[in-house]
């Protein structure tokens, strides 16, 4: 039997909402759906967008980043984070990880700040792998201390958690969600921004619509433009799935923490095989093992008996454009190099049966026994 490294979940609620919007009868799902992300979030504000990386790039907007502004991130990133600086002809500056959670290393990202003051300096875009968040207190310390605006790419962490409270309403200036994120893909598209800050918020709200107004007091076919903004507005039908996922969220993080644990205690002391660390909450929307060495060659061996796997995430300075634009080197960011060689995410999501998690454990564990 395959087992995909992601399948989808959708049943007659899906259905039933998505014949609502057909029939007419939902003419404000995306604002129901963007209020039902407040209460879920416990943000102040939400912006339904087209996918995440919509919701990325407006987030650049919402801060006016001009061309020549530098924005810190981490080198292990999905390229959609650096993407999104680049289109706006800024710099993105690469910080190395940590290498037990893979998120941006702290004590190196305060120390680039500390050496590096600069007005053009405008953010930090901080991603939670595999839904396990930095430390979150120290990081908005260090933004208040240096003067720079927090971005947090949550794309792996709806649901996550830091010290109880949800991702999204913990501090940072914006965070952005994604609900097809990489390698798991839904079957709508769709991202969120969300903001404690009603500045930001009206900027973002403006120019989700190509920074569009109309005069209500007109015919409704009035229009002016006050700025530059793009299209990154959500889809009836997207919204209309994704809020009623979005209602189940909780029980997907509680899946995914039932199943890590059972990997924890199948796994527990397979030979050349590390598993992952919970440092900070986690809701292990990815499970990332380390396979120390010969990772690809593992995951073949995964992959013909049926079990597929991915990679979060390669680093971004061995990324062509990144590797050439900034003159990388190979060996600039070592903590990310090694675990680079080293990662792989292996198949947890809600939809898994028990038999497959047993068959994915006792899979790894026939792998790693016959590993020299």
């Amino acid at each position: 039997m395959s087992i995909p490294f992601y399948r989808v979940e959708v049943g007659g609620d899906e259905r039933e909402k998505i014949d609502e919007v057909f029939d007419g009868e939902a003419p404000d799902i995306i604002t129901d759906l963007e209020a039902a992300f407040e209460s879920y979030t416990g943000a102040s504000h939400a912006l339904a967008t087209s996918d995440g990386t919509g919701a990325l790039h407006l987030a650049m907007l919402a801060i006016d980043l001009k061309r020549g502004d530098k924005v810190l991130c981490s080198i292990n990133a999905y390229p959609a984070v650096p993407e999104v600086v680049r289109h706006f002809d800024a710099e993105p500056i690469f910080i190395d990880i940590d290498p037990v959670t893979f998120n941006i290393d702290l004590e190196k990202l305060e120390a680039y700040l500390a050496e590096n003051k600069s007005k053009k300096l405008k953010a930090v875009v901080v991603s939670h792998i595999a839904g396990q968040c930095v430390d979150l207190d120290r990081l908005y310390s260090i933004a208040r201390l240096y003067d720079v605006k927090i971005v947090e790419d949550a794309s792996d962490a709806l649901g996550a958690t830091y010290k109880g409270k949800k991702i999204g309403s913990t501090g940072a200036d914006i965070t952005c969600f994604n609900f097809s994120p990489h390698l798991r893909r839904n079957v709508c598209n769709g991202g969120m921004l969300v903001s404690d800050d009603e500045e930001i918020i009206e900027r973002a709200r403006l120019l989700r619509n190509h920074a569009m107004v109309v005069d209500d007091e007109s015919l409704g076919y009035i229009y002016d433009i006050t700025d530059i903004g793009s299209q990154y507005m959500i889809s009836p039908l997207d919204a209309a799935t994704i809020l009623i996922q979005l209602e189940k969220q909780d029980d997907v993080v509680e899946r995914q923490q039932a199943i890590a644990k059972r990997f924890n205690k199948r796994l527990e002391g397979a030979p050349h095989i590390k598993l992952p660390v919970a440092v900070q909450d986690h809701a292990y929307s990815l499970y990332i093992i380390k396979v120390d060495k010969n990772r690809d060659s593992f995951a073949r061996e995964l992959s013909s008996r049926g079990i597929e796997c991915g990679l979060h995430y390669i680093p971004l300075h061995l990324l062509s454009y990144y590797k050439t634009k900034y003159a990388l080197r190979v060996n600039d960011f070592p903590v990310a190099l090694r675990n680079y060689q080293q990662v792989l995410s292996i198949p947890n999501y809600s939809a898994l049966s028990d038999e497959e998690v047993e068959e994915i454990c006792d899979a790894i564990l026939d792998v790693a026994l016959t590993r020299v």
